[in-house]
């Protein structure tokens, strides 16, 4: 390691609100909570902590450690290492700024009627870029569901890394005539939110994680609306409270959802928080290829 280094600690804390997932900002630069490790915080943790509530005012519950990027180095030769943190939280924490995911990663959102027309222009500015480089067009296809891959949701900081690569966003040094990008963060602050949000995607897929985005109590249509949410694709009604109820993770509830339109929904609760696994990603309904007109 270099002998002259800062260590940079960096907060992700995810949440859903309303049906759109959001990430903790803080303005005017939308960044997200950020801070040096000072002498006086005990652990990376504590330091954490430390700057998330100075900045937001929010307090932290549980957080796991994401990744630690080390590969920037200042003009005057100081390493930048930045330890990145993950959070989840169903708090609505108001004092604070929040953005949504989608605004930074619109092409992750293959709920929306524009993303496939977007991911197609991305794909056809990737190919170019590829050329005849069989690497290159091999995680192409890999990443963006081509040549019958199937498009995984938790490969979002893959994606977004390969557009950084080939200078389709305009934080690449060597961008040009970037696309409908998204909005930029601040330094490589985006490049964190797309490595949270694969992450949760990811354990969303074999772990009870969604449950910590949610009310304590919860329809089974809320409990789907944020499933869609976190992983950008809509999912089969059906097939998807099947799939929860044959793991046995819920429990019904003797309360409705009276606040809602409509009939009165059943409330649920998470039977178990110590799960070791459970599958919540099987009932994706198709995504058309983008390969295919």
């Amino acid at each position: 390691m270099d002998s002259k280094c800062q260590i940079m600690l960096v907060a992700a804390l995810l949440r859903v609100r309303d049906g759109r997932p959001e990430v903790l900002t803080v303005s005017p630069d939308v960044s997200l909570p950020a801070g040096p490790l000072e002498p006086a915080h005990r652990t990376l943790q504590a330091g954490m902590r430390s700057w998330v509530e100075r900045q937001t005012g929010f307090k932290l519950g549980h957080i796991e450690q994401l990744y630690t990027f080390g590969d920037e180095v200042t003009p005057d030769q100081l390493r930048l290492l930045r330890v990145s943190y993950m959070a989840l939280t169903r708090e609505s924490g108001d004092q604070a700024g929040w953005s949504a995911w989608y605004q930074h990663f619109p092409w992750e959102d293959r709920r929306a009627a524009t993303s496939d027309d977007l991911l197609r222009q991305i794909v056809q500015r990737l190919t170019s870029w590829a050329g005849d480089c069989l690497s290159r067009k091999e995680r192409v296809a890999r990443h963006f569901g081509l040549n019958g891959y199937e498009w995984l949701c938790e490969r979002a900081l893959e994606r977004y890394e390969m557009m950084w690569e080939a200078g389709l966003l305009p934080e690449a040094p060597h961008h040009s005539a970037p696309l409908l990008s998204g909005q930029v963060m601040q330094g490589d602050h985006r490049r964190i939110l797309a490595t949270a949000m694969g992450r949760l995607r990811a354990k969303c897929r074999y772990t009870p994680a969604l449950f910590r985005l949610v009310p304590e109590e919860f329809t089974l249509r809320s409990l789907q609306e944020a499933l869609e949410a976190v992983s950008g694709q809509c999912l089969h009604k059906q097939n998807f409270r099947r799939l929860i109820q044959s793991q046995n993770l819920i429990i019904e509830t003797d309360k409705q959802d009276i606040g809602s339109a409509g009939r009165p929904a059943r409330l649920y609760r998470l039977a178990n928080i110590e799960h070791a696994s459970c599958a919540l990603m099987g009932a994706n309904l198709p995504l058309a290829p983008l390969d295919k007109a």
